[in-house]
């Protein structure tokens, strides 16, 4: 059975600002026949039928290529470092599209030959992506963007990059990070091997569930952290292909971890690339209240109550509020996507935007927020955090300071699926701007007697 295209505007998606709303779905006992369970030739012949369909939207990967308003942050400016790294991405895709086509021609030479072919554009290729990737895994923003505060000891923000991301875009990413919270970023690299091969890397991790080096390190030190007591919140940031790897390391924790230390995460994705992302119930009972009340369970927002839903929440000692009725092994999870950006088609607008109350579809827990614009790229801070969180400059050294203004993230002044409710109103990830942090209702953080922040239920 195929699965419904996504509700996405095609190329001549208007140029307004416009961001829509879709509602985290909800889960069930039924076993689908199209997700990531199913049989991984079955999923491979659907991502290149889909990957074929979507293909109209491939330009948008880098469109448009201007403004960048991050300066030498955004991966597109023309600085020395972003120029080399774009060059040598043009050399990879002209020498790994001769190799792919080469192929069906080397099949008719003998094996030895066609092999030492391989084996030769093989290692021309890992010599040019050495010139882009760093030596290790690990990577931290510099201090001068967002130094150590006292307030913000208790959280650990964790990102994983995207296809095509060597070192200099990584710290690139994590630097604008850094600006845009005011807290330091420590980053797992997802190292490329150039973008065709990066995709090829996306369709055997998501359909053969294969964890690669940055998935295994990922994993270890988010559980490191979890059961760390100095942490009650891990931030878990993810773009593109991290998506993918992000959303197996939660599959591995969600196994793994008590229900105590997974509430402590939180995640957040950009132009996710994933198949699926799973945050289960930690009851059936509340999750047969969210089949009862859907709308209430995928804002799970208290700001929404009684307008914005309204005679939902009027009768409320018949109604259990939203965030009784979420009750998630994780308590925040959120996607953004851009309508025109490929890789959110291909991965999370397709899975993520049918009907919540459907038994038949993949699951992609989380709410997404959809923005049709001008600008919608796939870069992350270009593309992105450009748009979501503008970034205001010290008018005499043009140095980067605090996300401007106090407005709605991506200028957009309501949402289409939550009675016209203001998108800052459901973005928690908006509430961490410019060192910020969300109010807990009810207050879930406590400092113990030895001076540590911790979630109560610890």
């Amino acid at each position: 059975m195929a699965p419904p295209a996504p509700p996405a505007p095609g190329p001549a998606a208007s140029p307004n600002n416009n961001t829509r709303f879709f509602g985290s779905q909800i889960g069930g006992k039924s076993v689908i026949n199209y997700s990531y369970t199913d049989r991984p030739g079955r999923l491979m012949a659907w991502d290149v039928y889909y990957f074929f369909k979507f293909s109209w939207a491939i330009p948008y990967v880098l469109w448009p290529l201007c403004p960048a308003d991050s300066a030498e942050l955004s991966e597109l400016s023309l600085t020395p470092g972003n120029v080399f790294c774009v060059a040598v991405h043009v050399v990879l895709c002209m020498l790994q599209l001769a190799l792919l086509v080469a192929l069906p021609v080397l099949a008719a030479f003998p094996v030895w030959t066609a092999a030492t072919a391989v084996a030769l554009v093989m290692l021309l290729n890992n010599g040019l992506c050495l010139l882009l990737n760093g030596e290790g895994v690990e990577y931290r923003s510099d201090p001068q963007y967002a130094p150590a505060l006292p307030e913000h000891a208790h959280e650990q923000w964790i990102f994983i990059n995207g296809v095509s991301v060597g070192e200099h875009w990584m710290r690139s990413n994590l630097n604008r990070l850094a600006v845009t919270f005011r807290r330091p970023i420590l980053g797992i690299h997802n190292k490329t091997s150039g973008i065709l091969f990066d995709i090829v890397e996306c369709l055997i991790q998501r359909n053969w569930g294969y964890a690669t080096t940055d998935v295994r390190v990922g994993y270890r030190i988010i559980k490191k952290k979890l059961y760390n007591p100095r942490y009650s919140k891990i931030i878990f940031i993810l773009h593109s292909q991290g998506g993918i790897e992000g959303g197996l390391i939660l599959d591995y924790l969600l196994q793994e971890l008590p229900q105590d230390l997974l509430c402590k995460i939180e995640v957040y994705t950009f132009g996710n690339a994933a198949n699926h992302f799973n945050n289960p119930h930690r009851h059936v009972r509340t999750q047969g209240l969210a089949r009862l009340h859907p709308l209430a369970a995928s804002t799970d927002s208290t700001r929404l109550a009684p307008a914005a839903t309204g005679a939902l929440f009027t009768a409320a000692t018949t109604t259990p509020s939203p965030s009784l009725l979420s009750d998630r092994a994780i308590g925040h999870m959120e996607h953004y996507a851009h309508a025109t950006d490929f890789v959110a088609l291909w991965g999370v607008l397709h899975f993520a935007t049918s009907s919540p109350v459907s038994r038949i579809l993949p699951r992609f827990i989380g709410r997404v927020f959809v923005r049709a614009s001008g600008r919608g790229g796939h870069q992350f801070v270009q593309h992105y955090l450009d748009g979501m969180f503008p970034l205001r400059k010290d008018p005499a050294t043009g140095a980067l300071l605090r996300v401007a203004g106090t407005g709605v993230p991506w200028g957009c002044e309501e949402d289409q699926g939550a009675g016209g409710v203001k998108v800052k109103e459901l973005s928690r990830l908006w509430q961490y701007r410019n060192g910020r942090s969300p109010v807990e209702k009810p207050p879930l953080l406590v400092l113990g007697g030895d001076g540590l922040v911790r979630n109560a239920t610890l």
